[in-house]
């Protein structure tokens, strides 16, 4: 049997209150998550709920999708997202091992059921 944990997140941002101070989809802290290194981020709620879990080759622009795009799982759930953990994961496969764990370990809400 093969025991997967998950990595300790790399970054933590959550979303401001104050939406003057916010400019970046009300986090401040965008700037916190690396353009150039991949990994795996997960969108939590203000329960701390987990709502979504992605992989990246490149993470703050494949997250700035998700907040942009028409065709992400969560276009009509952005507003739920609280916070944002980042992990780094170098190998792609490993990054598809731990996106998987996570959302049916966790039961991410906005994940279309995923199988490896």
């Amino acid at each position: 049997m093969i025991k997967i944990t998950v990595p300790t997140p790399d970054v933590t941002i959550t979303k401001q209150s104050n939406p003057q101070l916010s400019h970046i989809y009300g986090f401040t802290d965008f700037h916190l998550i690396t353009r150039e290194e991949g990994g795996i981020f997960m969108f939590y709620n203000n329960k701390d709920e987990l709502l979504f879990v992605g992989k990246a080759r490149k993470l703050r622009p494949r997250i700035k999708k998700h907040f942009e795009d028409s065709v992400s799982p969560i276009k009509n759930h952005r507003d739920e997202v609280t916070k944002i953990e980042v992990c780094l994961v170098e190998g792609l496969l490993d990054r598809a091992i731990y996106e998987t764990y996570i959302a049916n370990k966790f039961r991410a809400k906005y994940n279309p059921d995923r199988v490896l």
